[in-house]
């Protein structure tokens, strides 16, 4: 058994963090070129967001098998599997002669995204000692978060010095470099006798993870909404720092994982999902009352802090309530309720925009987190209220003996 001595930072661990940051860094430099590549085919409005859609469909698709998966065939060669597959598929973009090719492409890259994110954070968490997972997840989602804050700039400043020929084949070698990577990372002896289970179904969700998944599909809504519409009402409100305004939202949620993680091993999930909802309703209400720059740089700050210490905590709890062979499912849940939030936030609050306004947006994701902190009050409530009464039989039962 690996870690006995309790240390977090090892090569595997390393090398867990720094390819998964460079397959989401390829991910995200996509999001916002693929639309211009879109249109470079000869596709509309509507073939943009079907580009988008059937690549989150795909990934949401494949991830419910991941666990049967796992009991079947090394969890590190599936992870690999997956990894390749972006490769090529992003390699194979610059092939795409019409948009049929390209949706088909798509659906490819998103079967490979989703078993990758999936393997990931499963392998991640088995590396990780279990008594620090809270900070090791942490840590781990520190290079996703340095990541997803570079990805777009490097997409656009890649084409307009260069053009989509080498967007997509830097993509390629990039994740090649990811491929190398994954390949150097040791599993634990534990973790492959826990990929021997037998009787494993595919499950559509995880039912013990339902309401961290559910919480986590409210925090996606709000984010559809940051990563949607922002650009757009920072057009509308004279906000000329957009890429100045990402980058806090990143250095905020960088710093904040790294103390977040510990405090979730110490003291739970409350300490850092009260809070973290609470800055995250501030800063999107700074965003809704906002007229100046420097209140959108406060919203930008309260914002990274809110969703950089809710998201790994979310996801170290939906891992700590499973056991270790059926991390894959608890992952698979977590991330398909994020992804439909995000998907279903940007259809929702895209009506929103059109009906009303885009900063009646915020006012709306605002109240999301309400709702999110809302649903996490009331889930402690019913639980001390059941341990009182667990405790009371216990005591009336003592009495009658």
């Amino acid at each position: 058994m690996v870690n006995i001595d309790n240390k977090i930072w090892s090569m595997s661990f390393i090398f867990v963090v720094m390819a998964n940051a460079l397959v989401f860094m390829i991910f995200e430099m996509l999001l916002p070129t693929l639309p211009l590549f879109v249109t470079a085919l000869g596709g509309g409005a509507s073939q943009v967001g079907l580009v988008t859609g059937i690549f989150m469909l795909s990934a949401i698709t494949i991830r419910p098998f991941a666990g049967l998966l796992a009991t079947k065939y090394d969890k590190k060669v599936l992870l690999i599997l997956g990894v390749i597959i972006m490769t090529l598929s992003t390699g194979a973009y610059y092939l795409a002669g019409n948009i049929s090719t390209l949706l088909l492409i798509r659906v490819i890259h998103g079967a490979g995204f989703g078993l990758a994110t999936t393997y990931f954070a499963t392998l991640a968490a088995e590396i990780i000692p279990n008594k620090r997972r809270g900070e090791g997840i942490g840590y781990f989602g520190v290079g996703e978060t340095v990541a997803i804050s570079i990805g777009p700039m490097i997409g656009i400043i890649t084409l307009e010095i260069y053009d989509f020929q080498r967007l997509f084949f830097g993509g390629m070698a990039v994740l090649s470099l990811a491929v190398f990577m994954v390949i150097f990372i040791k599993r634990a002896p534990r973790g492959k006798e826990l990929d021997k289970q037998e009787n494993v179904k595919v499950k559509l969700f995880e039912k013990r993870v339902l309401l961290p998944a559910i919480l986590i599909f409210l925090v996606g809504i709000a984010a559809g909404g940051i990563m949607s519409f922002f650009a757009l009402y920072a057009i509308e409100k004279g906000f000329t720092q957009v890429g100045l305004f990402f980058f806090l939202i990143a250095a905020a949620g960088f710093v904040i994982r790294l103390i977040s993680g510990k405090l979730f091993d110490l003291y739970g999930p409350s300490i850092i999902l009260i809070p973290g909802s609470i800055m995250s309703i501030f800063g999107l209400l700074f965003l809704y009352v906002a007229v100046s720059d420097s209140m959108f740089l406060i919203a930008a700050i309260f914002y990274g802090f809110g969703f950089g210490a809710i998201f790994p905590a979310v996801q170290t709890w939906c891992l700590n309530l499973v056991e270790e062979h059926e991390h894959e499912n608890a992952m698979a849940t977590f991330f398909n309720f994020f992804d439909l939030g995000i998907g279903g936030g940007s259809f929702i609050l895209g009506f929103v925009a059109t009906v009303a306004s885009y900063q009646a947006v915020y006012l709306l994701a605002s109240i999301v987190f309400g709702l999110f902190l809302a649903i996490y009050l009331i889930y402690l409530t019913v639980k001390r209220q059941s341990t009182m009464n667990s405790v009371k039989n216990e005591q009336g039962s003592s009495n009658n003996l």
